[in-house]
């Protein structure tokens, strides 16, 4: 497919439009006037953004040569923008092979151009010292240079958005501790930039000249280190100075769990964001100015991007997060929701209660479950596993909502993700903690042939081997009290919602 760049829109593949940066840059490609196709393991969890009825979604994996030839044909510009990052010990491998794939169907379909958003790499650092996730970046921005497709690799530090897992790191350790004893990484130099001068680098890329293969560092126009960025937040974010006291023994594995217990972001992802902190992270050249348009202003400063992000924050408009991204590893086979399923055991846990409430009532509570709304029942218990949970690697309930109101798929939603939403009807949770088994959580709204509006809530685990059957049988004693509590408080809930702001969602 031939295109005039002056008279009409490219066609772009998107990788990764489930995430953080992806799902963002969609619809501003769509803005600048070019035609969007998104490459989704799970194209469902694309159907509910705003911009899903104006781009294409195709089922694909980058680690699948045929599904990434297919998502590539007749593609002009193809961006890159997954990774491995907590996949598991062989994450490296597996980005390493995905990328491989995907620069040579690239280069078969006669793609005019790369574009992939990788880490700053610090100057003058041998290669195998850097961490392994830069290590990795690295790599991956090499096979896709030497891919024979002109490619523009954009390399970023730390950056500011809302939703961020960089920003609610230093968000919540900002916020939640007033008196820190913090790693020594807090007095290296990082150049932050904000998430919208990074989508502006990215929907520019799309137009660079046909000989420009090269990666460019993009970074916001000051160098702070962290303990600056978390004093210049506190201040934005109207808090009192906090005083912090770095100490030289916290290793980046101790430094990842402390911030998996403070902040929401799990050990797994904070890990590689500190290691990627142990050296300075500073632009060394801004040649991109030559080929992009410059913004309105200058590139947002550090204050800036943190008020802009705040401001989004707390008007309840943030549109992806960190968490958009699924965690890695977590389930992915259907719901066992045919009787006769013959996938091996399958445990459950059923509750059903008249409601005496509008179906709208009921539905607003159950939309509205999690995060700062609470589980309606029994919150030490939730709190504990949460707790568990994190202690083990796992995302723990620190996740919360995205939006305090509104649900979508693919949504994660504190350690479990929407897997299907029917407005007013059904809403499907799949459990992303450590479990030894898959597990699933549905509620729904019913009309009985009576014309009574009914609460049905049904809690499903197919267990792994014999842990499995163990873990289900050691806690189903206590399902009276998590699940029932929880059918009685949401239909209470509901009831009660009639007399009160139909927009207030009680915390139980």
């Amino acid at each position: 497919m031939e295109h005039d760049d002056t008279r009409e829109g490219l066609r772009c593949l998107v990788t990764g439009a489930t995430g953080y940066i992806g799902g963002r840059l969609v619809p501003e490609l769509l803005s600048a006037g070019h035609r969007v196709r998104c490459l989704a393991r799970s194209p469902d969890r694309l159907r509910d953004h705003p911009w899903a009825d104006r781009a294409e979604a195709v089922a694909g994996d980058v680690t699948d040569a045929a599904s990434v030839a297919r998502a590539l044909a007749g593609v002009d510009v193809a961006y890159y923008l997954v990774h491995a990052m907590s996949s598991g010990k062989d994450f490296e491998e597996t980005d390493r092979r995905a990328a491989l794939i995907f620069a040579e169907q690239a280069r078969i379909a006669g793609v005019r151009r790369i574009v992939h958003l990788s880490g700053l790499t610090p100057a003058g650092v041998p290669e195998h010292e850097l961490s392994p996730h830069l290590r990795s970046r690295a790599e991956v921005a090499r096979i896709l240079l030497d891919s024979g497709v002109p490619t523009t690799v954009l390399r970023a530090a730390v950056v500011i958005g809302s939703g961020s897992a960089s920003f609610e790191m230093l968000r919540y350790l900002t916020e939640r501790l007033p008196v820190m004893v913090t790693p020594s990484w807090v007095h290296t130099r990082i150049q932050p930039v904000a998430v919208r001068d990074v989508l502006r680098a990215l929907v520019g890329s799309a137009r660079m000249p046909s000989d420009v293969n090269r990666a460019f560092d993009i970074g916001g126009p000051e160098v702070l280190t962290y303990r600056q960025m978390m004093v210049r937040y506190a201040a934005v974010a109207g808090l009192p100075r906090r005083i912090i006291l770095p100490v030289p023994v916290l290793t980046p594995g101790l430094s990842s769990h402390w911030v998996g217990l403070v902040t929401p972001v799990p050990a797994s992802i904070a890990r590689p964001l500190t290691e990627s902190l142990r050296h300075e992270v500073v632009c060394h050249e801004h040649d991109i100015a030559r080929y992009l348009p410059g913004p309105p202003g200058r590139p947002i400063g550090f204050d800036e991007a943190v008020r802009l992000a705040l401001q989004r924050v707390r008007e309840a408009r943030v549109t992806t997060r960190w968490s958009s991204a699924s965690v890695p590893g977590a389930p992915s086979d259907p719901l066992p929701t045919d009787p006769d399923w013959a996938g091996g055991s399958l445990y459950s846990d059923h509750r059903e209660l008249r409601v005496d409430a509008s179906p709208e009532a009921l539905w607003r509570v159950i939309e509205g479950i999690g995060g700062e709304n609470g589980w309606y029942s029994f919150p030490l218990a939730w709190a504990v596993r949460g707790l568990l949970d994190r202690l083990v690697g796992g995302v723990g309930l620190r996740r919360g909502r995205r939006d305090a109101a509104r649900l979508r798929v693919g949504d994660s939603l504190d350690f479990w993700r929407v897997e299907a939403i029917e407005p007013g009807r059904l809403l499907r949770l799949r459990a992303e903690m450590r479990l030894p088994g898959l597990a699933w959580l549905e509620m729904g709204v019913v009309t009985d042939e009576d014309g009574r509006i009914r609460y049905r809530q049904r809690a499903l685990f197919h267990p792994h081997g014999l842990l499995g059957h163990a873990y289900w049988w050691s806690v189903s004693p206590f399902h009276a009290i998590v699940f029932g509590g929880m059918a009685r408080n949401i239909a209470r809930a509901a009831a009660g919602s009639a007399a009160r702001d139909p927009e207030h969602t009680p915390v139980l």
